[in-house]
């Protein structure tokens, strides 16, 4: 069954944001990767497949910056579920790409313009 395997928070200031949130949950960050690209750490030891994420606003879609948070879904099958999309009159709006040793990914559009991801976990991807 697909869930939420991953979230990200937007921010304009992503400093000021980590002290937001390190001072009202007592979560910590690392950073990894890109700059201003830092890992949530919130104490939990859950085994989740993707790690929770905080990094500088985006757009997802052309013109749309990300105002809220993004979610990713956890799905088994990811051709399967971009045509599900399809058929239900939502819109990729990014097309399948491999993120190497986590899985391929597609950001998608459903039918009220909410943006999501959707990631076919593999940690052989390349």
């Amino acid at each position: 069954m697909p869930n939420i395997a991953h979230f990200s928070i937007n921010a304009d200031d992503v400093s000021r944001a980590c002290r937001f949130y390190e001072n009202v949950f007592g979560w910590s960050f690392e950073q990894v990767g890109p700059p201003d690209f830092y890992v949530i750490k919130d104490g939990e030891t859950d085994e989740r497949p993707a790690m929770d994420t905080i990094h500088p606003r985006r757009e997802l879609k052309q013109g749309v910056r990300m105002a809220g948070y993004e979610c990713v879904i956890s799905v088994p099958s990811l051709p399967e579920v971009v045509a599900a999309i399809r058929a239900q009159n939502g819109k990729i709006i990014m097309e399948e790409t491999v993120i190497l040793g986590v899985g391929r990914m597609i950001i998608f559009e459903d039918t009220e313009g909410n943006l999501a991801g959707a990631m076919q976990y593999d940690k052989k991807a390349e």
